[in-house]
């Protein structure tokens, strides 16, 4: 069978790493900042970009591109790009289209930190977003479009929410106004969404969580379906349709056609801002990679049984897990996440915040900390701990309700998972 047919569980496992005869079968770390030539113009043509190759750990390295092309073929994209973090791989996404005194639309429902990087920290380089709400009509997000749009953003699934993206109605509306739709594909991963398929052009991961599995590492990732056409707005994207004189004049789009954006990501920004993660980091997240399309089962196996237990309790008064029949993302679901979403969940006790602190201090096998989506239970409150620096106001404006807890169920046995929650009800 080609490759290009292998199904996710075979991607997870082989892609990426093609190992020649008598090299290592894993993955190796390829733990050098540098790489050595043999003449001065072999490494004049890397730097020129006339041909393929190491030459600096921060521009690219073999473990980092082998677990980027790993991805990149989940996902079904021409390229990809690891980062530091996945803070840092929306930032690249972005700030790769956009410059001073450019625009872009992205959904409410988002993860806390990408929120304040959105509204506060972009504003400050002259880029301004307008945040809408994803349940909005077509025709009341095209208002949020002006001249100077240069993307729309939204999350596959929104984190704490748990809300589902629309991602065709998405689509739809990012190429009426000539700019692609940048989707933050993290919680269901690859496995579960493969949001090019419907109409998304970039996705972005935070691999800290579902990828990697294990908190062992932090890092992001960027990938380009090689579908969006730059040149058919190529007034809107100067920095792609036109001359690079940091690169003799060369211009992106004409030098490497669906590999464009991928190669100004890497050449251009990753160059000059170097959010790259070590050989290291990229080496654990392979191993994360391998069994990803076993864990994610059990997950969403998991927060089904947890999703109904919870929502049967009558000291619970809301559940938000789109595998529930009456959830209100449940029809989304069904059509993008067919096999399952995600392990986490967003609920709220009855009563006040001090009742979801009280719940939350008494769990013993399910941790408080600030990460989601790896093998361990562990829960959050959002409005004390992630989005703290927003109002209540501002919380739900985010999607996030004031009494919001946000559960990430791990894969240990779900029998002590229910019972860690059912004491610890007890005693609110």
């Amino acid at each position: 069978m080609e490759k290009k047919n292998w199904k996710p569980a075979t991607l997870c496992v082989q892609a990426g790493w093609e190992p020649k005869n008598g090299e290592s079968r894993v993955l190796p770390i390829y733990q050098s900042t540098t790489f050595k030539y043999d003449n001065t113009e072999e490494m004049a043509d890397l730097f020129d970009l006339k041909k393929e190759g190491y030459f600096y750990t921060r521009l690219a390295n073999p473990t980092n591109d082998a677990v980027a092309r790993k991805i990149a073929a989940l996902e079904g994209g021409v390229g990809a790009m690891l980062t530091s973090s996945g803070q840092a791989a929306n930032f690249y996404a972005l700030f790769n289209i956009c410059e001073a005194g450019d625009h872009f639309v992205t959904s409410n429902e988002i993860y806390g930190g990408t929120y304040n990087l959105f509204g506060v920290t972009l504003k400050k380089l002259g880029i301004e977003c307008t945040f809408i709400s994803q349940e909005a009509s077509e025709e009341e997000i095209d208002k949020a479009f002006r001249p100077n749009t240069k993307a729309l953003f939204g999350e596959t699934i929104s984190n704490p929410g748990c809300k589902i993206l629309d991602i065709e109605k998405f689509a739809r509306i990012a190429h009426k106004h000539g700019v692609p739709l940048i989707v933050d594909n993290t919680f269901p991963t690859p496995v579960n969404c493969r949001p090019f398929e419907w109409g998304a052009d970039i996705v972005t991961h935070s691999t800290t969580k579902y990828m990697d599995g294990h908190a062992t590492q932090v890092g992001g990732c960027v990938v380009d379906s090689g579908n969006f056409d730059w040149d058919a707005h190529a007034d809107k994207f100067p920095g792609l349709c036109t001359p690079d004189e940091s690169y003799h004049g060369l211009t992106y789009t004409k030098a490497f056609g669906k590999m464009a954006y991928m190669t100004k990501l890497v050449a251009q920004l990753m160059r000059d801002l170097g959010s790259i993660p070590s050989p290291q980091n990229a080496f654990l997240l392979n191993l994360g990679l391998e069994t990803l399309h076993l864990r994610i089962k059990r997950h969403c196996e998991n927060a089904q049984r947890v999703a109904e237990f919870l929502v049967q309790d009558d000291r619970v008064a809301w559940v938000h897990y789109s595998g529930l029949r009456d959830d209100e993302c449940h029809a989304l679901a069904e059509k993008y996440l067919p096999n399952g979403s995600c392990g986490v969940i967003a609920f709220g006790l009855k009563g006040t915040r001090e009742t979801a602190v009280q719940f939350m201090d008494s769990l013993k096998l399910i941790a408080i900390v600030t990460h989601v989506a790896d093998a361990r239970t562990c829960v959050l409150h959002p409005a004390s701990h992630t989005h703290r620096q927003l109002s209540d106001e501002q919380l739900r404006e985010a999607g996030v309700a004031p009494d919001l807890i946000r559960l990430s169920v791990g894969i240990e046995d779900c029998d002590d998972i229910l019972a860690d929650i059912r004491q610890a009800l007890d005693k609110i």
